[in-house]
């Protein structure tokens, strides 16, 4: 598998955060949906451990190293702030799918694995918190810790989606590195 000069480097800045990958060879699909400069993520480390990931796919390189940092320096330190418990795991609803954005003729950052997008994050005492049931219903505690991780993903990626933007995002955080600031 060669591997391009920009992807070395990214590899190997991943690999500094302690985060633990495959990289992935690259696949194209066609109609505008590929696999190019992917990784596969398994765990990412945190300042007590490592935490898991749930159902992620191939992720662009560049893409997985923000989504590392900010799992370990936006969530895991905002759990532990706000919540009293490490991170233990973070619950996503995937990552590559060759669609476009909804209601438009726009191929979606999915597309191309740009983006993931997380529903949940368990915690090492036990407890889920999740986009659905808890950024309106959860503890006020529960709420902050959400909104909190939301801002912190809005300094980091370029889009950022959530339950205040609309219906199809009520249930998760949709993360993409490309944008220029959209925080919603």
């Amino acid at each position: 598998m060669s591997v391009s000069r920009g992807s070395r480097v990214c590899l190997a800045k991943l690999g500094q955060t302690g985060t633990q990958f495959q990289p992935l060879p690259d696949q194209y699909f066609g109609a505008g949906c590929a696999n190019v400069g992917t990784v596969k993520l398994a765990a990412i480390r945190g300042d007590k451990g490592d935490f898991e990931l749930s159902n992620v796919g191939p992720l662009q390189c560049d893409t997985a190293e923000t989504f590392a940092a900010w799992a370990r320096y936006g969530v895991d330190r905002a759990a532990q702030q706000i919540l009293g418990s490490r991170l233990e795991r973070i619950e996503t609803m995937g990552t590559y799918s060759c669609r476009n954005v909804a209601g438009s003729g726009r191929r979606s950052a999915h597309a191309t694995a740009a983006a993931v997008d997380v529903s949940a994050f368990v915690l090492a005492d036990g407890r889920r918190i999740s986009l659905a049931g808890d950024w309106n219903g959860g503890s006020q505690k529960e709420r902050q810790f959400l909104r909190t991780v939301h801002r912190s993903a809005c300094k980091r990626f370029g889009t950022v989606l959530g339950p205040d933007y609309n219906a199809a995002h009520r249930d998760h955080f949709h993360l993409e590195r490309t944008g220029r600031g959209f925080c919603r």
